[in-house]
């Protein structure tokens, strides 16, 4: 048996190394590759979507926008183009799912410090009460970095417009006033093409880890 495995060594190391390339190239290509789905209007839950585009089923985008941050600056969808971003509706005395989503927020926050693909950005539903002084007050008391996360505020109209048509994120509220909202825990994913590619809750710990995850794909797709 010794004499047979030293006559015929180079040959058996040839076969084993041929069989485990061959097995790890069948995984490979067995094994399903991570994808996003890319969400549409008509995937979403028809109570976070304007009735207006509910039927609408591709090529669905992120409009353009203009809204004013915590430091009093214009913020418009310059600023964020080929960012992947994360967007979120809140208003700053909010005392119910608000505190525990700025706080998963700041975790994301500190998860892409050092990534320059990736931005946050959170819409106040309240833009009568929260001002700039006010959001600038929530941001110091928050730890929020402006350079990676702005707080906006505006016209009340512009923000109902952006959550219910492009962000797909937020419930109408009382029918007897005109662009009133009710925010959902939902963190938009949003990638560099201005598309939608994921809705987390916002109070769950484990579906931050899987943003976080999830931002990391999108940043080496």
């Amino acid at each position: 048996m010794k004499a047979i495995f030293k006559k015929y060594r180079i040959f058996i190391g040839i076969f084993l190394i041929f069989s485990c390339v061959t097995l790890y190239l069948f995984y490979g290509a067995l094994k399903p590759s991570k994808s996003l789905p890319i969400y549409n209007p008509a995937d979403v839950n028809p109570e976070l979507v304007d009735t207006t585009i509910q039927f609408i089923s591709k090529y669905h985008t992120i409009a353009d926008f203009s809204f004013v941050n915590q430091n009093g600056k214009t913020i418009t969808q310059k600023d964020y183009e080929g960012k992947i971003y994360v967007a979120d509706f809140f208003f700053t005395t909010c005392g119910s799912i608000c505190p525990k989503m700025t706080a998963n927020l700041f975790d994301v926050q500190k998860a892409i410090a050092n990534n320059p693909k990736v931005m946050l950005l959170s819409h106040t539903v309240f833009p009568e009460t929260d001002s700039v002084p006010a959001l600038k007050a929530y941001a110091i008391k928050h730890g929020v970095n402006d350079a990676k996360w702005n707080l906006v505020t505006g016209d009340k109209r512009k923000i109902y417009t952006m959550a219910r048509k492009s962000y797909l994120a937020v419930k109408l509220g009382r029918p007897d006033q005109l662009y009133d909202m009710v925010h959902t825990e939902n963190f938009v994913l949003v990638d560099a093409k201005r598309r939608v590619r994921g809705f987390y809750d916002g109070t769950k710990k484990e579906e931050i880890t899987q943003l976080i995850e999830d931002i990391n794909f999108l940043s080496n797709e």
